[in-house]
């Protein structure tokens, strides 16, 4: 079966894997499986889980993965809440793409893309607040703090002022038309980056709870510890690769004492496994001409120590 979009960082995801203990490898972002069809082909005595919030992402992957049909488990829902209650045992490996798939992005009824008629951006169809919402229902400081934390726009407050007087007219009703007033409100564009790309992320952050979900799943993991478990988790922008990078740095730590404190009495012996690179993976030049998305990602691993 044809995938509809290629998965960023494969080579680097099955490096990360190599070491990977028989067991259960849970995919959190299963999405259209190329990375799980890929682990699954290299690893005969590895059994997948694969959660999606996307129930048209789910529906692909079974079929794609028919072939492993029985080392296979899918479902949907957010993997924050699902993945401390999952009953397959053990858990050897844990995967995350965090970026929004192709697929996603470039159909227009899903309300992703700059283009798009619609104004939706909800990894789950069925989730109460869409991008409409946000857009045209969310007060003035709200908006403000979305755009200027999730967003990281400097003109944060002018910017949702002008969101404020342009919905007073007429609401915004497409990603179109939100796209085109970011081009005039920051001057049109500049480079390859399109001028409502810092805007179109701070919004579908805020759909989505994204970074609410990065937490909740690095907390998880803290509390599972999952004895010699691989962690991969790929990132596309520098709030998640922060959330990411910190927590990994903070379970690599073996003394946990204050840096003011004189001399170490916390024992020592706090660190929950390593972090094998030292670096993030990234793409290859190679990968970044075949796939242009790739450019942004990042990939960090950790690796639990064993019980």
């Amino acid at each position: 079966m044809e995938a509809p979009h290629l998965p960023v960082l494969l080579e680097e995801v099955l490096a990360s894997f190599a070491s990977v203990q028989p067991g259960w490898l849970v995919d959190c972002t299963l999405g259209y499986a190329g990375h799980s069809s890929a682990l699954l082909d290299h690893h005969p005595d590895l059994k997948l889980v694969g959660i999606d919030r996307d129930p048209t992402a789910l529906d692909f992957s079974r079929e794609r993965l028919a072939p492993h049909a029985e080392r296979l488990r899918l479902y949907r829902g957010d993997f924050a809440s699902l993945l401390p209650d999952l009953q397959e045992r053990p858990i050897t490996g844990v995967l995350a793409d965090f970026g929004v798939s192709s697929l996603q992005l470039d159909r227009a009824e899903r309300g992703f893309g700059f283009e798009s008629d619609r104004l939706d951006m909800r990894m789950d169809p069925d989730a109460p607040l869409s991008a409409y919402e946000v857009v045209n229902t969310y007060p003035q400081e709200r908006l403000r703090y979305l755009l200027a934390e999730y967003g990281e726009i400097r003109s944060a407050d002018r910017l949702a002022r002008a969101i404020i007087d342009a919905r007073h007219k007429a609401p915004f009703e497409s990603a179109r038309q939100l796209s085109a007033f970011a081009e005039r409100f920051f001057g049109g564009r500049r480079g390859r980056t399109h001028p409502a790309t810092q805007l179109f992320q701070a919004i579908r952050i805020e759909v989505n709870d994204e970074l609410g979900q990065i937490e909740g799943l690095l907390d998880a993991l803290e509390t599972m510890r999952p004895p010699g478990a691989v962690v991969s988790l790929i990132t596309f922008h520098s709030l998640e690769d922060r959330l990411v990078k910190r927590r990994f740095a903070r379970w690599a730590r073996s003394c946990v004492c204050p840096p003011e404190a004189m001399r170490c009495t916390c024992g020592n012996d706090h660190q929950l496994g390593t972090i094998p690179t030292r670096k993030p993976r990234t793409a290859t030049p190679e990968e970044i001409r075949a796939n242009p998305r790739s450019r942004s990602a990042k990939l960090r691993t950790f690796v639990f120590k064993e019980a």
